[in-house]
């Protein structure tokens, strides 16, 4: 393998060409009219644009994205995640023109792709599912004579796409009718398909993944959990690992049930199993991620790893060299997604202009960044900026850091995340491990962080005007 289309943008972009570069790999970049000055369009060896601004115009564009790496006798592609990184179709594209594709077999990314399709693939395995109808289901009465076994509250979900969204609360039968038509409509416009399903709501779960990487010769491997608990909208923001709840015993059972989802489907490469946790520790089968995930940065510490490395091994036929044996999780990770998002208003995302973009660094602190100061935040794409990851020996010290880094990390142009990442790193909910997936609508609103953010700012006053006058003491002190 000589040469990697990168066929994304910003950080993972970004990300995926440093690890290619570090392995003797030339990159090529594809661009939209957006980020012709984007900087990974910069650090790839060669670029091309692929179109205006719109994604469906630019980097959706699979058969376009393939001629170009036709052009430039690409060897493969990996598609980051996003875009069309779980694009079944994409991925047969790939195999049909001989370009590897960097990521798992169209077929396991289409049953995956299909959270129904999942469900039935894994049957056989016994993996632990949370009790609901495991079929699509359109039918209002049959719904409700549903619900009424499962025990309500319930939820209806889209059999299609991911990432939190498309999921309904139903709190009681009479509203079932309403939220499966507003459930499927909601369904066909984001994903053309209006299968949903039901499930039995868990009151207070915890999200917990496990990274696997297969080869293609029978070795599939799981490297320890990741806690994603803390979400808005459905949607992660921050990341750990490992889990401050998982004793070693249930993280095997974790870890293996994963590797038996991953072999329900055949999996090649990088991939992620989803699981729900409950308050009283047991676990359910949620979905598969078919690709490389956000957070992969806080498992490649803990296990001194690199998974894109890894994801190119096996995707050129290579045998994983690590045993399930050899993985041993060495202290603790975090990641804070940093979003141009205003966590003052519902997290709406805040386009503008980056006029201060400052990045901390320092021992233990990794940004994964996709931006520089000057620039235009698109208002076409996922808002996140970077990832900013912190490591320690403990995770009171890699708490301690990342507070320290989100200190040291100046943005100014636009909101950010930034100040509610550190709001949750100083919660006592946070630290002390006790929290699930409410823990936004729990403990914050932005009165909360405005009255946190207006404190720290009177701190600050304070200690510059003692400064002052210090300072001034000194200049008045006679020779």
């Amino acid at each position: 393998m000589k040469k990697i289309l990168v066929a994304n943008r910003g950080e993972i972009a970004i990300r995926v060409m440093k690890t290619a570069q570090k392995m003797g790999i030339k990159t090529v970049a594809i661009y939209s009219t957006a980020d012709r000055n984007a900087p990974h369009v910069k650090f790839a060896d060669e670029a091309v644009w692929i179109g205006e601004a719109p994604s469906s115009e630019s980097y959706l564009l699979g058969n376009k994205i393939i001629q170009v790496a036709k052009n430039l006798c690409v060897d493969a592609i990996h598609p980051g995640y996003g875009f069309l990184s779980e694009n079944a179709d994409f991925a047969e594209e790939c195999e049909k023109n001989n370009i590897i594709f960097i990521g798992s077999k169209s077929k396991a990314i289409r049953v995956m792709g299909s959270k129904l399709a999942a469900k039935d693939a894994v049957k056989e395995y016994n993996i632990p599912m949370v009790p609901g109808v495991d079929e699509a289901i359109t039918d209002i009465e049959k719904a409700k004579l549903a619900a009424k076994a499962i025990g309500f509250p319930i939820l209806i979900k889209a059999s299609a796409g991911g990432g939190g969204k498309r999921i309904r609360k139903v709190k009681k039968e009479s509203d079932i009718e309403s939220q499966m038509n507003r459930a499927i409509s909601e369904a066909v416009a984001a994903f053309g398909d209006g299968s949903v399903f039901i499930e039995k709501y868990v009151a207070s779960p915890r999200n917990i993944e496990i990274q696997v990487m297969a080869d293609s010769h029978g070795n599939i491997l799981y490297l320890f959990e990741r806690e994603c608990s803390i979400q808005r909208r459905h949607q992660k923001v921050i990341e750990e690992a490992p889990s401050s709840v998982l004793t070693p015993e249930l993280r095997k059972k974790m870890g293996e049930a994963a590797v038996l989802v991953a072999k329900s489907c055949d999996y090649l490469g990088a991939g992620t199993v989803e699981f729900l946790l409950d308050e009283n520790n047991n676990f359910y089968f949620l979905e598969m991620n078919t690709r490389l995930q956000v957070e992969h940065p806080v498992t490649e510490w803990i296990t001194g790893t690199d998974l894109v490395e890894l994801q190119i091994r096996v995707a050129r036929g290579e045998a994983l060299t690590i045993k399930q044996e050899d993985l041993k999780i060495e202290g603790h990770a975090l990641e804070l997604r940093v979003y141009a998002e205003d966590p003052m208003n519902d997290f709406l995302p805040s386009v503008g202009h980056l006029d201060v973009y400052q990045l901390p660094v320092g021992e233990n602190i990794r940004v994964d960044n996709g931006f520089e100061q000057g620039m235009d935040i698109p208002i076409y794409y996922d808002p996140m900026l970077a990832k900013l990851i912190t490591y320690g020996k403990t995770r009171e010290e890699a708490i301690q850091l990342m507070i320290k880094a989100i200190d040291n990390y100046h943005v100014e142009g636009v909101q950010t995340t930034l100040p509610f990442g550190k709001f949750v790193f100083e919660h006592e909910a946070f630290r002390s491990g006790n929290f699930d997936t409410h823990f936004v609508k729990k403990y914050y609103n932005a009165d909360v962080l405005r009255n946190q953010m207006n404190k720290e700012a009177e701190i600050a006053a304070i200690i510059a005007m003692k400064q002052y006058f210090e300072d001034q003491k000194i200049v008045r002190l006679p020779n």
